[in-house]
């Protein structure tokens, strides 16, 4: 009998199946949850557009965030305990970042800081040439009688700015929970920086600056006709419920404008998913569309806007900064523990 150095736990060749032999269903568990997954997010998309439809967009910080709650869980159903527990604690940090946000903006007009009434004004002016931006628009766009497609596509735009990021964090959540926190880190920046100066400068709005029944009157008068365009489309219930929320609003927490910011921080954030460049040059128009309506619409002054862009900017530059230098310590670290354990 010849005789053989065959190793017994030896693995031959012959006995791993070859690569396109192996399923996707042998190394990856099937999701057993996932059409239930599906047909939740089915259900609750037409539930949020018949609720948008029917009664209006939500909008108040408790209701919104029952609804971004509810997206994530049913994102969720099926996941491990893990994931539950990292979803009640983003969850928590996520209604206590808006409820920071709502004391700070609403205690703005208490904290007794000078009152900015004629230097926005006198800012746009100097940028403008003599002119008032909000009074030229108006006096060439707006038609008390008649409701033209530049109302729609301006109110539109203008009421974006309550869907999109909460669109935009869900489904980071649900999709990569990395990207949510990069998302957030930028995101919480840019509201801390924002109430910081709703406090040290509160400001009042065109519209407020040109009303008869305050006494600034430095403008001559504004229509503030935001719903108008929704109005036009069948949405009255989202106007009336808009313009109910305008009562509880801190009207001089202008500077600098929210809905400039965020109209550039979404499309900035997932600018660089986009290879197309002409698709990226019409990403970046909302948000010279969302600063033309807040200006048409008297809502803000142009140096609003520039001041919420230049927070935005200032703050993925600092995060993108802080991310780069992680990654370059981790990585030297790295680095340093292999040739430790590597012998010379």
């Amino acid at each position: 009998m010849p005789e053989t150095n065959a190793d017994p736990d030896a693995v031959t060749t012959e006995s791993v199946p070859a690569p396109e032999l192996i399923g996707v269903a042998s190394v990856v568990p099937p999701d057993h949850w996932l059409l239930v997954r599906r047909i939740g997010m089915g259900l609750y998309i037409v539930g949020y557009i018949w609720w948008f439809v029917a009664k209006g967009l939500i909008i108040d910080r408790i209701s919104v965030a029952i609804s971004v709650g509810l997206f994530i869980v049913i994102g969720h159903l099926g996941r491990p305990l893990r994931r539950w527990a990292w979803l009640v604690f983003d969850v928590l940090c996520y209604c206590v970042m808006w409820l920071a946000y709502e004391q700070t903006r609403g205690g703005a007009d208490r904290a007794g800081f000078p009152l900015q009434v004629q230097a926005p004004r006198n800012i746009d002016r100097f940028l403008f040439f003599g002119t008032d931006p909000n009074v030229w628009m108006q006096r060439h766009f707006y038609e008390p009688h008649s409701i033209r497609w530049y109302d729609k596509v301006a109110s539109a735009t203008y009421f974006s700015h309550f869907i999109f990021p909460v669109i935009a964090l869900a489904v980071l959540w649900v999709t990569s929970h990395r990207e949510w926190a990069r998302f957030m880190k930028r995101f919480a920046t840019l509201l801390f920086v924002a109430c910081t100066m709703f406090v040290l400068l509160p400001t009042v709005p065109p519209w407020m600056a040109a009303d008869p029944k305050h006494p600034y009157k430095i403008l001559p008068h504004l229509a503030r006709h935001t719903g108008r365009g929704f109005s036009s489309m069948g949405l009255k219930g989202f106007v009336n419920k808009w313009n109910t929320a305008l009562d509880w609003g801190n009207a001089i927490a202008a500077m600098p404008s929210l809905h400039a910011s965020f109209a550039l921080f979404v499309p900035a954030f997932f600018l660089p998913l986009i290879k197309p460049k002409w698709l990226k040059a019409l990403v970046l128009t909302f948000p010279l569309i969302m600063a033309a309506s807040l200006v048409y619409f008297g809502e803000h002054y142009v140096i609003d806007a520039l001041a919420g862009w230049t927070i935005v900017g200032a703050s993925f530059l600092f995060w993108g900064w802080f991310e780069r230098r992680q990654r370059r310590v981790r990585a030297a670290r790295a680095i340093a523990t292999l040739s430790l354990a590597t012998p010379a």
